[in-house]
């Protein structure tokens, strides 16, 4: 299985970016996928998932503002980021998970800044 993220950026405060993750690979459609983060000198940390069947789940944090989506038939799943702050700068992460596994992307880059 392989995780290609795309969409990171910078973006002013305010601003918004959608990201991109595309799966490789069988099992796709009945994981559960999701995006975490990880910020300069914090742990990483859970932004969110969704189920295979649309179900998800929000960190706090980004309740309102960000979104998560995913396309089983095109293996993709997205985070559309709205109101970005500068504290949601990070490396973002995709993942994929279910019994047994729990596979990494490579990250994306997020800056928001003035």
């Amino acid at each position: 299985v392989q995780l290609q993220a795309s969409g990171g950026g910078m973006v002013q405060p305010g601003g918004s970016l959608r990201l991109s993750c595309a799966a490789s690979g069988s099992g796709f459609s009945s994981s559960i996928m999701g995006w975490y983060r990880q910020a300069p000198g914090k742990q990483r940390e859970l932004v969110a998932d969704i189920t295979r069947s649309g179900t998800s789940n929000y960190a706090d944090s980004v309740k309102g503002r960000f979104t998560i989506s995913r396309d089983n038939a095109k293996k993709t799943v997205y985070l559309q980021m709205n109101s970005l702050k500068a504290e949601d700068t990070a490396v973002y992460y995709c993942v994929q998970y279910g019994m047994g596994y729990f596979n990494w992307g490579q990250g994306t880059q997020v800056t928001v800044s003035s």
